[in-house]
């Protein structure tokens, strides 16, 4: 889709045109979809954030200043979303364990031996080893392709900070995708 067609749904849209968003839900479901699954690592989660940020996006589309790219705003809300179910799960599993159900979670953490597993279920198991922070400027920087402008104003954080978080992921995937062919 051309910037300008984007920009015409984005304004239809903002207008109240349902067909003018289901366009531009078309467009992007996938990549929202892929970047939620990125973070979330659970297709079941992706999707239900994907949902989310779209009932959010039309909500919100009137408000949308337009001082950025649509694509950068809406991934700023996936990337938000994704981490606010980050967290949520976080929190639950705090609770499972609080509640004597740490074997449970052990099991669900440690999914036992990796001899069978491509080299992409390799990534995606480092990737999710990274701190939060990490793992979005990877995804969305080295993954995605996004300019590292972009990225830092999705993160709404300096394209320094960008960078930093960068290199450290990357040179921690390193290391974990090395452990694990040297096991």
């Amino acid at each position: 889709m051309s910037a300008v067609r984007e920009r015409q749904l984005v304004l239809r849209s903002k207008e109240g045109d349902r067909e003018a968003f289901r366009e531009l839900v078309k467009f992007h479901m996938r990549q929202v979809y892929d970047l939620a699954y990125g973070f979330v690592n659970d297709h079941d989660d992706a999707e239900d954030v994907a949902q989310e940020v779209f009932v959010k996006v039309f909500h919100s589309i009137r408000s949308f200043r337009q001082e950025a790219e649509f694509s950068t705003w809406l991934y700023r809300i996936v990337t938000n979303t994704s981490l606010d179910r980050l967290k949520q799960r976080k929190r639950k599993m705090k609770r499972q364990v609080s509640l004597g159900e740490s074997e449970s979670m052990e099991l669900a953490t440690n999914p036992g031996p990796i001899e069978n597993l491509d080299y992409s279920v390799h990534i995606e198991r480092a990737l999710h080893e990274l701190p939060t922070l990490q793992r979005a400027v990877v995804i969305l920087r080295h993954i995605d392709g996004l300019p590292t402008r972009t990225v830092s104003e999705i993160l709404k954080c300096s394209e320094g900070t960008v960078k930093t978080h960068l290199h450290r992921g990357l040179k921690k995937m390193r290391t974990l995708l090395q452990d694990l062919y040297e096991e």
